[in-house]
């Protein structure tokens, strides 16, 4: 699947109840993990301590914080979108966020994202755009949930 490109209101509403893309998937590795502790001062050994969460784990290894599994979605909205003719974009806010499965150091995710609404504001475009982040080791979810973003275009 090729990369949504929009270049104002009426292309992007094209695509309301639409896939608007799949990633490719980036792995999770403890490296990561490890930057992720050191930039939040969240050093929780669940995360950064493989020797220990490899016998008092229920995962036996250790996993990716939530909120690292979160930050991804940036690098992987890029992937699937491109929106041209743009002043601004604003984060507007996350709803209905879910946790599923953890993901294990060294797994992979991807992002699958669907245009469930959007909404033209007096010329600022809101979507809200439903998105899913799986693992591909396991098939199943590591997080899902709603952005939403205010589009300002030229």
């Amino acid at each position: 699947m090729g990369k949504c490109i929009v270049h104002n209101y009426e292309e992007f509403a094209a695509w309301q109840g639409k896939v608007i893309g799949v990633s490719d998937y980036v792995p999770l590795n403890q490296d990561r993990i490890n930057r992720f502790a050191d930039a939040t001062d969240d050093h929780q050994w669940i995360h950064v301590d493989v020797r220990r969460a490899r016998t008092d784990s229920p995962y036996h290894s250790t996993i990716a914080h939530g909120y690292l599994t979160l930050s991804m979605l940036p690098r992987l909205w890029n992937q699937v979108i491109e929106v041209h003719n743009l002043k601004m974009m604003v984060n507007y806010g996350m709803d209905k966020m879910k946790f599923g499965q953890p993901v294990l150091a060294g797994q992979s995710i991807r992002l699958t994202a669907v245009l469930q609404s959007i909404q033209n504001l007096r010329g600022i475009t809101k979507a809200e755009i439903k998105f899913t982040l799986d693992i591909k080791e396991e098939g199943k979810k590591a997080l899902e949930g709603v952005a939403t973003f205010l589009y300002y275009f030229e």
